[in-house]
C-alpha cells in the first residue's frame, strides 16, 4: 500500500531540509515526508577550503538524522520516478508514495561520459577535483613539484561557477610560499568568454588574474582528458583560423594572439590534431560534467535541456500545478548554489502555504539571486551577489561587518567564508530560520 504525505520532498540537501524545516518551524503542514539514501549530509562550499588545505574535511559532514527537522518523516531510499498524473514518486524499496504536494529538490549528478577519459582519470594521481574529493585536490596540491597547472571545467552547469577557479587562486598561492611557482605556469580553460559573469565582479578578478600571472585561455570547451599522456583536450568554440594558420601561439613580431581567446599568454606545450587543441598538464583540476539525476531525466518533468521544468520566479511545475522544483536541479538561469536556494526557498514555502490554504498562489518571486563567494587568496575574498540579469546586488546587511564594497578583495569576507557561513548554514539555515 503506497503511503501518503501532503508535501513529499525529494532530497536530504540544502534544499529539501531547509523547505522542511521552513514548513514544519512555520506550522505550514503538519504532514512532510523527505526522500533521502545519504546517511551523511555534507557543507560542500567548505570543500574550496579543504582542497587547499585550510579547513577540516571531517567539519564538513553531519550525520543526516542530525539534520532532519523535527516532525519530517525521512524515507531513506532512493526515488527511481515519477507519476505526476497520479501524484506518485516510486522509489527503490519502499514502493509507491503519493502526496498532495510534491517538491523535487535532488540536486545534480555527475556524468563522466560527456568528457571521454575523465571518469577513469578523476581522483587518480594528477587529477583531482574539490568537487569530488578534496582531499585527493590538497595532497595534489601539495605534491606538485612544477610545470603545468591547469584548471578548467565542463561546458555543462555546474553546482557554484566560481569553484573552478577558486581553488587555482589557492593554489598558486601556496605554490608561491613552497617556492614551486616559479617552476610553475598557472593556466584556466573554459568555454566561457569571460572570467565573470558580473562585470564589477570581473574587473577584480581580472586584477587577480594578473597579480598572480595567470594565462586565461576562453572559447576552450573540454571534450577529452587523456590521462596516460596527460592531455585535456578541448574544441574551440570560435573560428580561429586567420590566414590559414591558428592563431593561438606567440607568432613572428607577437602581435598576432587573438585576444578574446588568450589573456597573458604563456608558452605551454600544446598538440593539435583532428581540429582539437591539446594542452599537456602536470596536474588538473576540473568540476565534473554535470547533469539532473537520471531519474529526473527520463520523466516528463524536464525541459529541453533536461532539467526540471519550473517557472524562474514562482518554482512552481510548468506542467503541474502541485510540483514545486528548487536547488540545482531547477532549470532557472541562475548560478546553482546554496545562496540561491536560501532565496528560493521562502517563495516555494509560500506558494506551498497558499495552496494548501486557499488553493491559490503567492505573490512572493524570486529574482534570480545566487551568490558566489570567490576566494582569490588566503585571506581575501570577493562576493559576487547577482539576480537573473546579472546585476550586483550586495546585500545591505555587509555593512554590519565594515564592508562598503564587496566586489573588492577583503579579508572580513575571508571570515565570513571560513566562520561565519558555516556557522550561519547549520544553525540558522537548516533550521528552518531566516536568514
Amino acid at each position: 500500500m503506497a503511503t501518503h504525505h501532503q508535501v513529499l520532498i525529494i532530497g536530504g540537501g540544502t534544499a529539501g531540509i531547509m523547505t522542511a524545516a521552513q514548513l514544519l518551524e512555520q506550522k505550514k503542514s503538519n504532514s512532510v515526508a523527505i526522500i533521502e539514501p545519504a546517511s551523511t549530509h555534507y557543507y560542500q562550499p567548505a570543500w574550496t577550503l579543504v582542497g587547499a588545505g585550510t579547513y577540516d574535511y571531517d567539519k564538513t559532514g553531519r550525520p543526516m538524522a542530525d539534520v532532519m527537522p523535527n516532525g519530517v518523516e525521512w524515507i531513506m531510499d532512493k526515488a527511481t520516478g515519477f507519476d505526476a498524473e497520479n501524484n506518485t514518486v516510486k522509489t527503490e524499496v519502499s514502493g509507491d508514495i503519493t502526496y498532495d504536494y510534491l517538491v523535487v529538490a535532488p540536486g545534480l549528478a555527475y556524468d563522466f561520459s560527456l568528457v571521454p577519459g575523465l571518469g577513469e582519470a578523476m581522483d587518480k594521481g594528477v587529477v583531482c577535483s574539490n568537487y569530488t574529493d578534496p582531499l585527493h585536490t590538497w595532497n595534489v596540491v601539495k605534491n606538485f613539484k612544477g610545470g603545468t597547472a591547469l584548471f578548467t571545467q565542463p561546458a555543462t552547469p555546474i553546482k557554484c561557477g566560481g569553484a573552478p577557479q577558486k581553488i587555482m587562486y589557492l593554489a598558486e598561492s601556496h605554490w608561491a610560499k613552497s617556492k614551486t611557482r616559479s617552476k610553475s605556469e598557472v593556466l584556466f580553460a573554459t568555454a566561457g568568454t569571460v572570467i565573470f559573469g558580473v562585470k564589477e565582479i570581473a574587473k577584480t578578478l581580472m586584477e587577480v588574474v594578473d597579480r598572480k600571472d595567470i594565462n586565461l585561455r576562453f572559447n576552450h570547451k573540454l571534450v577529452e582528458v587523456d590521462a596516460e599522456n596527460q592531455i585535456a583536450w578541448y574544441e574551440l568554440t570560435k573560428d580561429v583560423s586567420a590566414g590559414g594558420c591558428v592563431v593561438m601561439a606567440e607568432q613572428e613580431g607577437n602581435e598576432r594572439i587573438d585576444k578574446t581567446f588568450q589573456h597573458n599568454y604563456k608558452d605551454v606545450k600544446v598538440t593539435v590534431k583532428d581540429g582539437r587543441y591539446g594542452i599537456h598538464y602536470d596536474m588538473l583540476h576540473t568540476a565534473p560534467p554535470s547533469v539532473a539525476p537520471k531519474f529526473v531525466q527520463q520523466s516528463n518533468l524536464v525541459n529541453d535541456a533536461g532539467w526540471l521544468d519550473v517557472d524562474k520566479h514562482t518554482m512552481q511545475h510548468n506542467k503541474y500545478a502541485n510540483i514545486f522544483g528548487l536547488g540545482d536541479v531547477a532549470g532557472v538561469p541562475t548560478a546553482k548554489t546554496g545562496a540561491a536556494i536560501r532565496k528560493q526557498v521562502p517563495v516555494v514555502v509560500d506558494n506551498l502555504d497558499l495552496l494548501i490554504q486557499h488553493d491559490k498562489m503567492g505573490n512572493k518571486s524570486y529574482n534570480g539571486y545566487s551568490s558566489c563567494p570567490l576566494v582569490t587568496d588566503f585571506g581575501k575574498m570577493v562576493l559576487a551577489e547577482f539576480d537573473y540579469d546579472k546585476n550586483f546586488i550586495p546585500d545591505p546587511k555587509l555593512k554590519n561587518l565594515f564592508i562598503s564594497d564587496s566586489s573588492k578583495e577583503h579579508w572580513r569576507l575571508w571570515m565570513l567564508k571560513k566562520y561565519g557561513l558555516p556557522y550561519l548554514y547549520w544553525n540558522k539555515m537548516l533550521k528552518g530560520k531566516d536568514v
